[in-house]
């Protein structure tokens, strides 16, 4: 059997914009179902948003999306997770970036590591933090 592990974020009414701009960072199709398109709108305000969705890229990227429901807590928290994206290419990954990091707050600007030739971490502008860095073989000191 093979399982894929696919970071599923969590947003209040955003979700869409937010798949948009993952789409227009990674490429891919985007898949987005609302809750009035399930049968599931508890709120008709809410009916729109989105319950399912998605981004799916040739190139490897994955990642899922909804907007939490008002009758339902939601609290982004201050660092819950991040997303990572890691891949051999410098010139890809610094292309992501440069996608990723428009209206975000940059925490580490991208540029060499202890551990990669080229890292990074910023916020975006809907409070995800993402890590990217160009993956390399690890060796033990």
């Amino acid at each position: 059997m093979t399982i894929k592990t696919t970071p599923h974020l969590n947003f209040r009414g955003n979700a869409r914009d937010a798949l948009g701009f993952y789409q227009s960072v990674f490429g891919g199709h985007q898949t987005v179902v609302t809750y009035e398109e399930a049968g599931a709108p508890h709120d008709p305000a809410e009916a729109g948003q989105v319950i399912w969705g998605q981004v799916v890229a040739e190139n490897g990227f994955t990642i899922m999306a909804y907007d939490v429901p008002a009758l339902r807590a939601w609290n982004p928290g201050e660092a819950p997770f991040f997303v990572s994206v890691r891949g051999p290419e410098s010139d890809e990954i610094a292309r992501f970036w440069e996608a990723l990091a428009q209206s975000a707050t940059i925490i580490q600007p991208l540029g060499a590591s202890g551990w990669s030739p080229l890292y990074g971490m910023l916020k975006d502008r809907f409070g995800i933090t993402w890590v990217l860095d160009v993956e390399v073989a690890y060796t033990a000191a």
